[in-house]
C-alpha cells in the first residue's frame, strides 16, 4: 500500500512512464530523439557561433535570434537527455527535487521563448515602420533591456508556479504518465487539494499566452498596414520576407501550446497530448534554427563564407576577386 508523505518531499519518488506502453518502439524512439537532439545542439550552437563571428550579423535582429537559439538549446537540454535515459534504461524513477528542478528550467525557457518572440516582433515592426530611426530606437542598451526582461519574467513565472507545488503532498511513489515533469502530470499525482496550484498556473499561463499573442498580432497588424502603403513591389516583397521566418516560428510554437493547453484532458487524447509535448519540448527547438537558416539570406551567406574560410586560403581564392590580382 502506498503511503502519503505530506511535507516530506525529499522522500517522494516519481516514476515517469514515458513511452513504456510501446516497448517495441523504445529503440527506434531513442535513435530518433538522439538524432533530433544532435541536430538541435549543432543547429542552435552553430547559429550562435555564426552570429558571433560574422560582423554583418551584429544587428538587433540577429542579437535576438542568438538568444532565441540559446533558449532553444537550454530548453531541449532540460528535457531530451532525461528522455533518452528513460528510453535506454529500465529504471524510470526521478526524485521529487529532480522533477521539480526539471519543471523549473523548462518553465523558465518556455516563458522566455514566448516573450523573446514578442521582442523579435517588436524589432520587425520598428525596422519596417520606421527604418530611418531603427538604429536609434533599437540601441544596444535597449536591446539588452528587452532580452533581460524576457529572461527575468521567465524566472519570476517559473519561481511562482514551482513554489505552489511545494504545498502539495504526494505518495511515497507517484506515477507520472509522461516523459517529462510537466505541471499537469505532477498535480495529477498529488494526494492533496491542488486548487491553489492550478489557479497560480492558470493565472500566469493565461496572462503570458494572451498578452504575448495580442502584442504580436498588434505588431503584425502595424507591419501589414505599413507594407500595404508601400508603392514599391520589391519593397513589399523584401519587408514580408524579413518577417516570414519569425511568423512561421510563432505559428508553430503558439499553435502547439494552444493545442496542448486548450484541448480537454481525457484518456482518449492521452497519447495525442504526449505527442504534442514532444513537439514543443523536443522538435520545435530543432526547427527554429532550420527555419531561420533556410529562409534567411544573410545567415545562409554567413554559413557559406564560414565554410569557405575553413577550407583554407587556396580554396578561398577561388571565391575571392582579390585573389586574381594576387595570382597575377
Amino acid at each position: 500500500m502506498l503511503s502519503t508523505e505530506k511535507n516530506q518531499s525529499g522522500r517522494v519518488t516519481f516514476i515517469l512512464l514515458g513511452f513504456s506502453d510501446n516497448p517495441e518502439l523504445q529503440v527506434p524512439l531513442f535513435l530518433v530523439f538522439l538524432a533530433i537532439y544532435m541536430v538541435t545542439v549543432l543547429g542552435n550552437l552553430g547559429m550562435m557561433i555564426i552570429i558571433k563571428i560574422n560582423s554583418k550579423l551584429h544587428t538587433p535582429m540577429y542579437f535576438f535570434l542568438s538568444h532565441l537559439s540559446f533558449v532553444d538549446f537550454c530548453y531541449s537540454t532540460a528535457v531530451t537527455p532525461k528522455l533518452l535515459e528513460n528510453l535506454a534504461v529500465a529504471d524510470r524513477t526521478m526524485s521529487f527535487q529532480g522533477c521539480i528542478t526539471q519543471f523549473f528550467f523548462v518553465c523558465i525557457f518556455m516563458v522566455t521563448e514566448t516573450f523573446m518572440l514578442v521582442v523579435m516582433a517588436y524589432d520587425r515592426v520598428v525596422a519596417i515602420s520606421n527604418p530611418l530611426m531603427y538604429t536609434v530606437a533599437m540601441s544596444q542598451t535597449f536591446c539588452t533591456l528587452l532580452v533581460t526582461g524576457a529572461y527575468t519574467w521567465g524566472f519570476v513565472t517559473s519561481l511562482a508556479i514551482m513554489s505552489s507545488l511545494f504545498s502539495l503532498s504526494f505518495c511515497r511513489f507517484s506515477i507520472l504518465d509522461n516523459f517529462l515533469c510537466e505541471f499537469s502530470v505532477i498535480v495529477s499525482a498529488s494526494c492533496s487539494d491542488t486548487y491553489m496550484s492550478e489557479m497560480v498556473l492558470f493565472t500566469f499561463a493565461t496572462f503570458n499566452e494572451v498578452s504575448s499573442l495580442v502584442i504580436i498580432l498588434t505588431f503584425y497588424l502595424f507591419i501589414l498596414t505599413t507594407v500595404l502603403k508601400m508603392n514599391s513591389v520589391s519593397g513589399r516583397r523584401k519587408a514580408f520576407s524579413t518577417c516570414t521566418s519569425h511568423f512561421m516560428t510563432i505559428t508553430i510554437y503558439h499553435g502547439t501550446i494552444l493545442f496542448l493547453y486548450c484541448v480537454p484532458r481525457n484518456q482518449n487524447l492521452k497519447e495525442e497530448l504526449k505527442v504534442a509535448s514532444v513537439f514543443y519540448t523536443v522538435v520545435i527547438p530543432m526547427l527554429n534554427p532550420l527555419i531561420y537558416t533556410v529562409r534567411n539570406k544573410d545567415v545562409k551567406e554567413a554559413v557559406n563564407n564560414f565554410k569557405v574560410q575553413k577550407e583554407g586560403p587556396e580554396q578561398f581564392c577561388l571565391y575571392s576577386p582579390c585573389c586574381y590580382a594576387l595570382q597575377d
